[in-house]
C-alpha cells in the first residue's frame, strides 16, 4: 500500500500542487466517504482547511474502487490530477 500512497503523492506534486499532501490520508478519506455507497460513479468532496478542498472522482465496485481524478482547489488555483491516463 505504501507504493500506492506514494504514487498518489507523486502525481499530485507533478501537477504542481505546492501544499502538503498525504496519499494515506487521501485514501482513508475516500474509504470513509464511500462506506455504505452502492456501486457506481461518484464525485466526493473533502474540505482540507479554510483554503483547500478536494474533489475525488471515483468508481465504486463491489470489491474495490478506482480513483479517476482529483481536483485540488487552493484559493483561486485548481490542480487537476488524472489517474486514468
Amino acid at each position: 500500500m505504501e507504493e500506492f500512497y506514494r504514487a498518489i503523492e507523486e502525481r499530485i506534486r507533478a501537477a504542481g500542487y505546492p501544499g502538503e499532501v498525504s496519499g494515506y490520508d487521501i485514501y482513508n478519506d475516500i474509504c470513509d466517504q464511500m462506506e455504505d455507497k452502492e456501486s457506481g460513479e461518484y464525485l466526493l468532496m473533502s474540505r482540507q482547511n479554510d483554503e483547500v478542498w478536494m474533489e475525488y472522482r471515483i468508481q465504486i465496485h463491489e470489491e474495490d474502487f478506482n480513483l479517476s481524478s482529483v481536483d485540488i482547489h487552493a484559493g483561486e488555483q485548481v490542480y487537476h490530477v488524472d489517474f486514468d491516463d
